[in-house]
């Protein structure tokens, strides 16, 4: 609707949450970047002659009965709540939609979702931009928003002119924007990862070493149980059920030689269905190491078994470990290990007796910026061991192997391929497994 003759211009703000310009228009708040660039403010006069053009110039206005986009988002979520789960579990793929939907929601959400065209999906793009994101993860969300809308068309709620627009807007190029570039996975040095494992209970140790003896992924070693693992042959094989690539109709086999199935052994004389590693076992085992570390005696202050008064007064359940290790709590050990493997100087370092919430205290803002830098450089994740393995497998055999080994199979490998490929691996296995 056209603004009267004496009625001021839709003003230009600060969201003080995000510390982004916010331009209110009708009942909708656009955020344009961040606050005081002179891209923001070039945004806010493009967007200020886009409400003030004549009507002409506009999107014709859809049917009252047109859907909209906050409809189509809704819908496609509580498809999306069905489809994407593997092993009774929700995917990774489901978090990234969530925050896709909430941005095109907040700009769009009450927008007909026939007039969603290639400017509003730049826009939306841009939010991602200003935060920051790399260019991958951005082209990666714009390609989950055109997904939303290209089932909306299979599902007949919008017309398919709607997805001939949208795939019209091209992917950000790599050296074609300003955009940052995700820094690569590079291998972890094998004296590094030493250095680490003993401040690491015996399971994630034993799950450290299998990882760099058969270049599983953090996933597939998490989530190995005895009944998976075929070992009717001199190289064992494991065959990983619910993988990454396993909706591409693609089979995933692990191979086991002669070292992994010596550290493996022990962890199958358990059910079945029961993982190999288990989490509340690492628990118990860091438990233990600490309770015959400590210099008190039993007798006096905390000891193992005793609640606490707090405790006691609390009337909330005590949590108790999961059964899993899942990536991100495999993660979360092996970072904490390396704090204590590579301790940060002084003043960044704890002190004798002093726990982690007393340094955030003692720490200034500048500190804490810095003792995040160090512990960034000093760290490592269980996918670096991958490449670590594939590295050396590359080295030894070659391209192929590696690719093998890793589990990089092209999709349209045919059965004679394969059948060499598996004899590849299995003779990987069998000389450095």
């Amino acid at each position: 609707m056209a603004r009267g003759k004496n009625q001021a211009p839709p003003a230009y703000r600060l969201h003080k949450a995000t510390g982004r310009a916010v331009v209110t228009i009708g009942d909708r708040d656009i955020y344009i970047g961040e606050y005081g660039t002179e891209d923001s403010r070039r945004q806010y006069g493009l967007l200020l002659a886009g409400e003030t053009a004549p009507k002409a110039k506009r999107d014709p206005e859809p049917s009252e009965q047109a859907i909209t986009v906050v409809e189509v988002l809704a819908a496609f979520w509580n498809h999306a709540q069905r489809y994407y789960v593997k092993n009774g579990e929700p995917t990774n793929e489901l978090d990234a939609l969530r925050l896709v939907i909430r941005d095109a929601r907040t700009l769009y959400g009450r927008e007909p979702a026939e007039s969603f065209g290639p400017k509003k999906l730049k826009a939306v793009r841009q939010l991602w931009i200003d935060r920051g994101q790399a260019r991958p993860t951005v082209n990666k969300n714009q390609r989950r928003l055109t997904r939303i809308f290209r089932w909306a068309v299979a599902e007949e709620l919008i017309p398919g002119a709607v997805l001939h627009s949208l795939t019209a807007v091209p992917g950000l190029k790599k050296g074609r924007c300003d955009l940052p570039e995700p820094p690569p996975i590079q291998p972890v040095p094998l004296e590094v990862v030493e250095r680490t494992i003993p401040h690491l209970p015996p399971v994630i140790q034993d799950m450290i070493r299998f990882q760099l003896l058969t270049g599983a992924r953090p996933g597939e070693v998490c989530t190995l149980r005895p009944g998976d693992v075929d070992r009717s042959t001199d190289v064992w094989e494991y065959r990983v059920e619910g993988h990454k690539t396993e909706h591409h109709g693609r089979q995933r086999i692990v191979y086991i030689g002669p070292e992994a199935q010596a550290l493996l052994r022990p962890y199958l004389l358990r059910a079945p269905d029961q993982v190999c590693f288990s989490m509340a076992e690492a628990v118990e085992q860091r438990r233990q190491a600490a309770s015959e570390a400590r210099k008190t005696p039993p007798s006096c202050g905390n000891r193992r078994g005793k609640r606490s008064n707090a405790d006691r007064k609390s009337t909330e359940r005590q949590r108790t470990p999961q059964v899993c290790f899942d990536p991100s709590s495999y993660r979360h050990a092996i970072h904490n290990a390396c704090d204590v493997a590579f301790q940060a100087p002084e003043p960044l370092g704890q002190r004798e007796g002093e726990s982690r919430a007393a340094r955030g205290r003692r720490l200034s803002e500048a500190e804490r910026e810095e003792l995040d830098a160090w512990q960034k450089e000093h760290r490592w994740h269980p996918n670096q061991l991958r490449h670590t393995r594939g590295t050396e497998v590359r080295k030894q055999f070659g391209l192929e192997a590696a690719q093998v080994i890793l589990g990089h199979a092209a999709a349209d490998v045919t059965q004679i391929y394969a059948e060499r490929d598996a004899e590849k691996a299995r003779e990987v296995a069998r000389r450095i497994g």
